[in-house]
C-alpha cells in the first residue's frame, strides 16, 4: 500500500519563513545610517553633486534628491539600488568615479537631506538589500488610450526616452546627406555584434535601416506627450501645452513623410527630409532643450 506523504505542515513551515524573510526588510527611516556616515556623504557631494542637483537638492540640472517626487521614485525599492546608481552612473560627467564606500555615504547624507533619523550604526554593504524606501501611493490617473485601454507610466525621463530612440534614428536619416543608401553593398555579417551601429548595418543594410528609422521616429514621437514623465532636471515634460504637442505632431508628420519617400528607394528625392527632419527637432530643441546650455547643464529645460 502507498503511504501518503504529509507535505502539508512542511508548506505552512515555508509560508512562515518567508514571512520572517519579509519582516526582516527594514524602513530607512529605522535610524539606518550614522550621523558621522552622513557628514562625510556631505563632502563629497560638495565636489562631485551639488553643481547638478543643487546645494539643497533641490534639483538643478539633474532631478532633486528629497521630496515628494524623489521618493516616488524610488517607492519600495531597495536602498542597495539607489547605491548602485550612484556607484555605477554618477556623477554624470565621470560615472564609475566614485567607491563604493563613497556612494554608500551619499546614500546616508540624502537620506539625512530627507529628514530621515540618524542612528549609531554606519550603514553597510550587507545591510543595503534589507533596508527599503517607504511604499509611496501614486495619484497619477492611468493613460487612457483611444481604444479605452491603459498605458503603463513612464519608464525613462525625457533625456533618456530621446537618446534611446529619437537620438539614433533621427542620425540613421542625416547620414542620408554624406551617402546613398541605395549605393551601399551589403556587408558581411559583422564580427562585433555588440556595436549595434555596425552589426544592424549589415542586417539590415542601405534602404531598410532608413525605413526603421523613419517608423520608430513616427511611432515613438506619441510617447513625449506621456503624462507623467520627467524631464532629466525633475521637472514635467510640458505635455499639455500648445506648443508641445505642436511640435510632437511635426515630428510625426515628418516621420511619416520619410518612411513614404524611403519607401520609393529615390535618393534625390529623399535628400530635403534631413533638412525637414532637422527643423523639427531644432524648433523644439531652441524653446525647451538649448536654452538650459549643453548637456548636462539644462537647469532651465523643460520651462
Amino acid at each position: 500500500m502507498m503511504r501518503l506523504i504529509p507535505f502539508v505542515p512542511f508548506v505552512l513551515i515555508a509560508v512562515a519563513s518567508l514571512g520572517v524573510e519579509a519582516g526582516q526588510v527594514r524602513s530607512i527611516s529605522d535610524r539606518v545610517y550614522s550621523d558621522a556616515q552622513a557628514s562625510r556623504g556631505q563632502d563629497i557631494y560638495k565636489s562631485q553633486c551639488a553643481e547638478c542637483h543643487g546645494n539643497a537638492m533641490e534639483g538643478v540640472s539633474g532631478p532633486p534628491l528629497v521630496g515628494d517626487d524623489f521618493l516616488a521614485n524610488w517607492s519600495a525599492r531597495p536602498l542597495t539600488n539607489l547605491v548602485d546608481k550612484i556607484q555605477k552612473t554618477m556623477p554624470f560627467t565621470s560615472p564609475g568615479s566614485l567607491s563604493r564606500p563613497q556612494s554608500i555615504d551619499l546614500a546616508a547624507y540624502i537620506l539625512r537631506s530627507g529628514k530621515f533619523p540618524a542612528g549609531q550604526t554606519e550603514l553597510n554593504e550587507a545591510a543595503l538589500a534589507q533596508i527599503a524606501f517607504p511604499a509611496a501611493q501614486s495619484s497619477a490617473a492611468p493613460t487612457v488610450t483611444s481604444s479605452g485601454g491603459s498605458l503603463p507610466p513612464p519608464e525613462g525621463n525625457l533625456a533618456e526616452l530621446m537618446r534611446a530612440i529619437a537620438f539614433p534614428n533621427a542620425n540613421i536619416i542625416f547620414n542620408t546627406q554624406l551617402k546613398d543608401p541605395g549605393a551601399q553593398a551589403k556587408k558581411e555579417l559583422a564580427k562585433s555584434p555588440f556595436d549595434y551601429v555596425e552589426w544592424g548595418a549589415t542586417v539590415y543594410p542601405g534602404w531598410l535601416a532608413i525605413d526603421q528609422a523613419a517608423v520608430a521616429l513616427t511611432e515613438s514621437a506619441p510617447l513625449l506627450l506621456t503624462p507623467g514623465r520627467k524631464c532629466q532636471n525633475g521637472r514635467p515634460v510640458p505635455v499639455d501645452r500648445a506648443d508641445w504637442k505642436q511640435y510632437v505632431a511635426a515630428l510625426v508628420e515628418v516621420g511619416k513623410l520619410a518612411h513614404q519617400l524611403s519607401q520609393k528607394r529615390d535618393y534625390d528625392a529623399f535628400l530635403d527630409i534631413s533638412e525637414k527632419l532637422n527643423d523639427a527637432c531644432a524648433n523644439c530643441h531652441k524653446v525647451y532643450r538649448d536654452k538650459g546650455g549643453a548637456e548636462g547643464s539644462g537647469a532651465t529645460r523643460c520651462q
